[in-house]
């Protein structure tokens, strides 16, 4: 595979999940007695990746200190923001650590089993700024759907509403780093909104469809649904 870089998105707060995690970081909730980031980080190696940044904020240094147990040390970076940047400023930030043309992104407190061998190679055959994974689902309303063309391209990001089906957003990228730098965005700024929305139809955004589990265990329906079937995934 020729991207072997991730960027980790695990500096959110998790305040939705307070009532059933008090004050950790989002991504160190335990599932199935191990932090939800170790499922994350092992889906990562398992796909070949060989160099972790992680963007990290609230709680840091309980990550570090997780993390130095559980990565050799030559094979991980931090990207730590003393405020809060949003995932676009956090993403902008670690991607000064990457030093190649093409990251991937991952959220920390998602899990997404998508295939990033194939991400890789369909970003590069399309010369694509971003390509998504998207996640095809049924009867939801948590989650804005995502429009594609015949050739992949993204038509249009439809807001969070009631859907019967369609594909979401899995929270799995592959971005081209140096496009992505040059953009004139703000120091603090939404990946989702300011990045992909405002500039769809203006960059070479595209999403790749793959079935594949998923879990987002921000909401604690989630988060307990995680605890029985993420058991097989250690």
């Amino acid at each position: 595979m020729s991207v072997s870089q991730v960027i980790i998105l695990a500096g959110g707060l998790g305040t939705r999940l307070r009532s059933s995690v008090p004050d950790l970081p989002k991504c160190m909730a335990p599932v199935a007695g191990m932090p939800f980031l170790h499922y994350v980080i092992k889906y990562c190696e398992e796909q070949g990746i060989g160099k972790f940044i992680f963007s990290l904020g609230y709680k840091h240094e309980l990550i570090a200190d997780w993390l130095s147990g559980r990565l050799p040390g030559g094979s991980y970076s931090l990207s730590i923001e003393e405020e809060p940047l949003g995932t676009g400023g956090a993403i902008r930030k670690a991607c000064g650590q990457a030093g190649i043309d093409t990251v991937f992104v991952l959220n920390g407190d998602t899990y997404f089993g998508a295939d990033l061998g194939e991400l890789s190679k369909f970003h590069k055959a399309v010369a694509a700024d971003c390509t998504l994974c998207l996640k095809p689902m049924k009867n939801f309303e948590r989650y804005g759907v995502v429009e594609i063309n015949k050739d992949g391209s993204i038509l249009d990001f439809r807001e969070k509403q009631h859907y019967e089906q369609g594909l979401i957003n899995g929270g799995v990228y592959a971005l081209s780093a140096p496009a992505f730098l040059r953009e004139a965005l703000d120091e603090k700024f939404s990946f989702e909104k300011d990045y992909l929305e405002s500039y769809c139809g203006k960059r070479a955004f595209y999403g790749l469809k793959q079935e594949a589990y998923f879990i987002d265990i921000g909401i604690p329906e989630d988060y307990e649904r995680a605890q029985r079937e993420m058991r097989g995934l250690q």
